[in-house]
């Protein structure tokens, strides 16, 4: 295949990035299924879940950072195969802790986010690059929300196994059509992984993300809780400061602090823990018993098809910001998608009785992800230079998980603080949720606004002679622009 020909190329990574976004949300709803059948408990199966964000939090940013250094290609198609292997344990899975593993391998293929964004920025015209993220975005968006609308009708007419063996088949296709035709990247960072610093990582991360998702069983003023936040924090300062040490770090902390950099990061971890939260909680809103005084008492199948006018929005939007993003910009895209967000989040504090309600704030609510997701991705790309484009993004997408995990535990506690004789929350425990909510997603439009203007300068490692400018991949201003240039040598050590 000629090697300017990116069609194929973007569906192999579309595909694969869609894939594993599906398998994010896919099992939540099928999760007290897995329970029956397994003949374990309700703890033991929110391990499904747990093992599989703590997996993908760990090797989001490693493997990006390795395709940084060895190529993009390589490493896109040994996490294919990852994926594919978790996926076929999984679906054959004869105990908890068997089907726990697997999605531990499947979680190796967090890398794939930044891996994509690598390629598509490496192998793409610059004319291509901002529309085509925006598409990939727009795919790994929906993603999250066809598992949640397909779980119902597959477990419904199948089994839950099935919602592994469907992946299987598609991720072994992709894997065979991106060995034969995704080319490697040409833009390779110089110097080895710092493997203390992604032990360090590691670290920090589990034990921050344990306690957050396993607080509500645990107890917030448990010793377990308390010691791994205490843990994370020395972890923390000891990974910061390996990396500050480090002739090659995992990821240049020099980077990190780009302007175009840290608001952006920012905005993600804010509005990440919004939209977590409510793929986490709408659903169950829909189907508490109408007993409860809320609530529809809907099937997982019709929770889903209430989540669908979500899936369509984030979808179209996503496509539509790359159209948008050269005229308005991506900061622009990014404040409204956080405020679309906001609005949504609202809407469902003050009006929530009728099913129609649920459907139209998360179609709003899908608009803003697919804004915010397209226009997050751009501002990162375009911010740094090529060969640090996979730690880069890997890392942002690392942010709007730890947000995700923060916001789900906070409403968590929220929404389960006060149960009714019953067992079931109050509505008010809802309503507070979805205002928080609304909040954060506020003070992520806020953040987006300290976005740096972006303004045309060139990008050092721009890939292949291209004269790419940051124009080229927007979303960049000049100062991050410069900043990168000087960045760019060191990271090279």
């Amino acid at each position: 295949m000629p090697r300017t020909s990116t069609r194929l190329t973007f569906a192999v990574l579309a595909t694969g990035a869609g894939v594993f976004a599906m398998l994010q949300s896919l099992i939540a709803p099928a999760l007290p299924t897995v329970q029956h059948a397994m003949h374990t408990s309700q703890s033991t199966a929110t391990w499904v879940m747990t093992a599989y964000l703590l997996s993908a939090s760990i090797f989001t940013p490693i493997l990006g950072r390795v395709g940084d250094l060895i190529g993009k290609k390589r490493t896109l198609v040994a996490v294919l195969l990852a994926v594919l292997a978790g996926c076929l344990l999984a679906a054959l899975a004869p105990t908890i802790g068997v089907l726990i593993v697997a999605r531990v391998v499947q979680g190796i293929g967090g890398a794939l986010f930044p891996l994509s964004f690598g390629i598509i920025r490496d192998e793409f015209a610059a004319s291509q690059v901002s529309g085509s993220i925006s598409n990939l975005s727009a795919v790994i968006a929906a993603g999250g929300g066809v598992g949640m609308v397909a779980a119902g009708p597959i477990v419904t007419a199948l089994d839950y196994r099935w919602l592994f063996w469907i992946p299987v088949a598609v991720v072994a296709i992709t894997t065979l059509i991106a060995l034969r035709y995704v080319p490697e990247s040409p833009n390779r960072a110089q110097g080895r992984v710092n493997w203390l610093g992604a032990v360090l990582l590691s670290g920090w991360l589990v034990a921050l993300l344990l306690p957050l998702s396993q607080a509500s069983h645990w107890g917030w003023g448990s010793a377990k809780v308390i010691g791994l936040f205490v843990t994370a924090v020395l972890l923390f300062a000891l990974w910061l400061g390996s990396e500050a040490r480090s002739r090659s770090p995992l990821i240049d902390l020099r980077i990190m602090r780009l302007p175009a950099v840290w608001t952006t990061n920012t905005a993600a971890l804010l509005f990440g823990a919004g939209m977590y939260a409510i793929w986490s909680f709408l659903p169950g809103f829909v189907q508490t018993p109408s007993s409860a005084g809320y609530g529809f008492g809907a099937s997982v199948t019709a929770a889903g098809l209430l989540m669908l006018p979500m899936l369509i929005a984030m979808f179209c939007s996503g496509v539509l910001s790359g159209r948008l993003e050269p005229v308005l910009g991506a900061k622009k895209l990014l404040v409204a998608g956080a405020a679309l967000g906001a609005v949504a989040c609202g809407f469902l504090a003050l009006w929530h009785a009728r099913p129609w309600q649920i459907a139209f704030a998360a179609g709003v609510f899908g608009l803003g992800i697919g804004l915010a997701f397209a226009a997050m991705a751009n501002l990162i790309v375009g911010s740094v230079p090529a060969e640090q484009t996979g730690a880069a993004t890997g890392m942002n997408a690392n942010i709007r998980t730890i947000g995700g995990s923060i916001g789900a535990a906070v409403t968590s506690v929220l929404v389960t603080g006060h149960l009714q004789s019953s067992g079931l929350p109050y509505e008010s425990g809802y309503t507070h949720g979805f205002t928080l909510l609304a909040l954060l997603c506020l003070a992520a439009a806020l953040a987006a606004l300290l976005v740096p203007v972006r303004r045309t300068a060139r990008l050092s490692g721009a890939p292949r002679a291209s004269g790419r400018t940051v124009g080229g991949a927007p979303g960049a201003d000049a100062g991050a622009a410069t900043e990168a240039e000087a960045v760019a040598p060191g990271a090279r050590n």
